[in-house]
């Protein structure tokens, strides 16, 4: 998951960390200099450093070497500094020095579908976290640029994180979730997931067909239903989505079911009519959560779609689909920061169970193998 952003985010931090183990080297060199000719200069003999002194004076001036040598020791203290800054574990690495990598990094970050304003908040929190000192949010791993790159990373994804399962014990009973996205990608799959996980945790759940639009749509969810032994409550093909989620909600109500998840249909957020639809759902039922459904290998589409729907239809969080099969990570990186709302699940196969929790700092680890 996520292989080839890995290895441009691996690349990255290598080929700043050879910078900084190179300055720390020689700033490392330029100490012990340093301490090495106060130590002799503390044991030359008083008139010898006297004798200097009158042939410095005579001689002033006389030395064409003078500005030369005054252009070493100013690099000598430079570096001196830069052991001091070594020591006290903030980076030594100059801005300057710093812009070709994050350059590099930019290019990578877009190449693997990254929203260019998410791009540049990672950046920007990579630079700041290096040239001043590393913020720490998350545990350190020893490693000052790899932590600069972790830091900047979580602070990008982790926008918006709620527990969906506290949320949904904690809210008045039955929970209603309404999903919603574009055709394709693995919606209704995801609803008898997410049946399947709530249903391990204790938290009982009916399934609610709201997509009524396309012909096939009951027989679908049905399948799923029966495979989990669970309830679908439909109508046929072409009714009112809202009735349908309404009638679930009483059954729910009749039966103590926690939680009613309603399928809709596939949609753009330009179809009026059906964007219509979801409005109703929301006016005759006001859904305690709408969860938004992607492919992760839609990288930066899935990026717009998200956009697009949640100023259309707000939104509360995000699953994303086939995210084992997606190499970039651009759509998981970049969601919750372009809409404000988190990712919530990872789809990571075909089985009921292949579903995981999105955990932002367990996503920056695995991309950096921290």
């Amino acid at each position: 998951m996520f292989d080839g952003l890995k290895d441009k985010l691996g690349s990255f931090t290598s080929d700043v960390e050879e910078d900084v183990d190179d300055e720390a080297q020689e700033a490392a060199e330029a100490e012990a200099e340093t301490e090495s000719d106060d130590a002799a200069v503390e044991s030359e003999p008083e008139e010898s450093a006297a004798s200097t002194d009158d042939a410095d004076l005579d001689g002033a001036g006389d030395s064409p070497d003078a500005a030369d040598e005054a252009d070493d020791a100013d690099d000598d203290r430079g570096l001196t500094e830069k052991a001091k800054i070594l020591a006290s574990g903030k980076s030594i690495i100059d801005e300057e020095d710093l812009q070709d990598h994050l350059d590099d990094l930019e290019l990578a970050l877009l190449s693997s579908d990254v929203e260019m304003g998410v791009a540049g908040e990672i950046l920007s929190g990579v630079e700041e976290n290096l040239v001043g000192e590393t913020r720490r949010r998350l545990s350190s791993t020893g490693n000052l640029v790899r932590d600069a790159l972790r830091e900047s990373l979580y602070d990008v994804i982790s926008v918006g994180q709620f527990d969906f399962e506290q949320r949904i014990r904690a809210a008045d009973k039955p929970v209603v979730i309404i999903f919603t996205g574009v055709n394709g990608v693995g919606k209704t799959t995801t609803i008898a997931k997410l049946s399947e996980r709530l249903e391990e945790q204790g938290l009982s759940t009916v399934l609610a067909n709201g997509d009524t639009y396309r012909a096939g749509a009951n027989e679908q969810l049905q399948k799923h239903a029966d495979n989990l032994g669970q309830t679908l409550i439909s109508h046929e093909q072409g009714s009112d989505p809202a009735a349908v989620v309404y009638d679930a909600v009483e059954y729910a109500d009749a039966n103590d079911t926690d939680v009613v998840l309603g399928d809709t249909a596939g949609r753009l957020h330009t179809s009026d009519d059906l964007m219509a639809q979801l409005e109703k759902i929301d006016r005759v039922i006001d859904p305690d959560m709408t969860i938004f459904v992607d492919e992760a290998v839609a990288g930066q589409d899935a990026v717009n779609r998200a956009r697009e729907f949640d100023e259309a239809a707000e939104i509360d969080g995000a699953v994303l689909t086939k995210a084992d099969a997606d190499p970039q990570g651009g759509a998981a990186i970049s969601i919750a920061h372009v809409t404000g709302k988190p990712i919530l699940f990872l789809g990571t196969g075909q089985g009921y169970d292949d579903l995981e929790r999105f955990d932002p700092e367990e996503v920056v680890d695995r991309l950096l193998d921290a």
